[in-house]
């Protein structure tokens, strides 16, 4: 038993190394560049919190930090709302099928990342499968040139990228479900309406938590995709960030941003989490 112990200790020690280098260091490393000043120097000790008061302060960052949030958000909520019933279905109707359907789930992701969304940019494009789609059954007089470079556009794109994301922690969290409770509530003659909005849709909302947040925090980081598929309007937090590390040269302001929009996500898991046990409860 205490070489047991001991072996366990030791396999424990490379995930705590780990942890500290890339997880905890990191942030050390972040949180020193957000208070410095940005002198042109990387160890300067010259200590101030300009850089939040500027990114507290100026309507303009408070703006996209809020856009970020609103689209994320839409982009999580709309991507479970489509994932769910494609969850419920392998969950309880895909049968001896259940395998195939879940490698269809996740074929996209055998894909680069690029790839994906070059390929909306292809279907949503001006000259686009879309649009030649519309303008071949007569539906338009001329290609729509408000398909691409859009906040919708960049919505669906990103919803396509992280709709595994969804559709895994439901599946899973609709598999823990006692199928004797529904037998047994079927038996009693509920209702099938009934059934899922009384035991099923409760008891799997902890998978639902858990995939509004695997989406929601992805996509409230993301930059690659608005720069590639959003327009003017569609500039999200992400991108404000990359631009103050890579051209404006701005690390301890970019460093800020970054440090504030982590505080957001953490809040935000802290609330999910919350909100699972609650759902769990009942």
């Amino acid at each position: 038993m205490v070489g047991w112990r001991r072996f366990d200790r030791m396999v424990q020690v490379p995930a705590a190394l780990l942890t500290v280098t890339l997880v905890l260091f990191a942030f050390a490393v972040l949180l020193f560049l957000s208070v410095r000043r940005n002198d042109g120097s990387l160890l300067g000790l010259d200590v101030t919190l300009d850089a939040y008061w500027r990114a507290l302060t100026e309507p303009l960052y408070r703006r996209v930090l809020g856009r970020s949030l609103l689209i994320a958000g839409i982009v999580a909520i709309s991507t479970v709302v489509l994932a769910y019933p494609v969850a419920y279905f392998i969950a309880f109707r895909a049968g001896r099928h259940r395998g195939l359907w879940l490698i269809l789930v996740t074929l996209p992701f055998w894909t680069s990342y690029l790839l994906r969304i070059f390929a909306w940019k292809v279907v949503l494009g001006y000259n686009g499968i879309l649009n030649t789609a519309l303008v071949g059954a007569g539906i338009v007089d001329a290609p729509l040139q408000s398909l691409l470079y859009t906040p919708a556009a960049m919505t669906v794109t990103l919803a396509h990228a992280y709709a595994a994301f969804a559709i895994l922690p439901i599946v899973v969290s609709l598999d823990t479900i006692d199928r004797r409770v529904i037998e047994a509530a079927s038996d009693l003659g509920a209702r099938s309406t009934t059934i899922f909005r009384r035991i099923i849709l409760p008891l799997s909302m902890p998978g639902v938590v858990a995939a509004l947040i695997v989406v929601f925090v992805p996509t409230l980081g993301d930059y690659v995709t608005p720069t590639l598929v959003g327009g003017p309007s569609s500039v999200m937090i992400g991108n404000v960030i990359q631009s103050q590390f890579s051209k404006a040269n701005d690390w301890p302001f970019g460093a800020a941003l970054s440090v504030l929009l982590l505080a957001c996500v953490l809040a935000l898991l802290a609330l999910g989490r919350g909100a699972s046990a609650a759902g769990a409860r009942r």
